[in-house]
């Protein structure tokens, strides 16, 4: 279970809030932040992880259909940063319930509105790119929030250390420890 956290401009777009209360995301990544980009020739969401602040890009579309591309955009990405096929399927799987809410952090939000900027920037220069090399590129970008790393070594920081810790409880639970 994961929020989408929207900014009102992408709310405006048809997107209603969930009206049950804040709920903890049970997913490795965290909560969603999301605002749309007004591009040409399409519009575009970026979409960051609360947790690493890695970047998925989406085609700005129906906006009820917003969470279900955000999770056909994101395997390729963690795919392409070498994180298990697994730990994939259980991200997703984690993400399958969500809600939509408004923005919760302005930290978070100042860095999606900075990397909304590199978007832009990306999208002049290389048009020729395909929404995850674009993606993938922003990935890159060192972050205050994940201590001046960049999304896409926390990401696979944060995969790691997960499978670390669920290696170790098996082992205990077995008597390996």
């Amino acid at each position: 279970m994961f929020t989408l956290r929207c900014t009102h401009k992408l709310l405006r777009r048809g997107l209603t809030e969930s009206p049950h209360g804040e709920l903890a995301p049970t997913t490795l990544l965290g909560d969603w932040y999301a605002n749309v980009l007004v591009a040409r020739p399409q519009h575009l969401v970026l979409c960051i992880s609360e947790r690493t602040l890695l970047p998925v890009i989406v085609p700005a579309k129906s906006a009820g259909t917003l969470p279900a591309r955000l999770l056909e955009a994101l395997p390729p990405i963690l795919s392409a940063l070498a994180i298990p096929p697994a730990s994939v399927h259980a991200e997703l799987d984690r993400m399958r319930d969500h809600r939509i809410d408004r923005t919760a952090s302005k930290r978070v939000l100042g860095s999606l509105n900075e990397l909304m900027f590199l978007l832009e920037h990306s999208l002049h220069h290389h048009p020729e790119w395909s929404h995850v090399q674009h993606s993938l590129w922003l990935a890159q970008t060192p972050c205050k929030l994940v201590e001046y790393s960049a999304p896409d070594r926390a990401t696979q920081a944060l995969f790691m250390s997960s499978a670390a810790v669920a290696k170790a409880l098996r082992a205990s639970a077995h008597g390996d420890a």
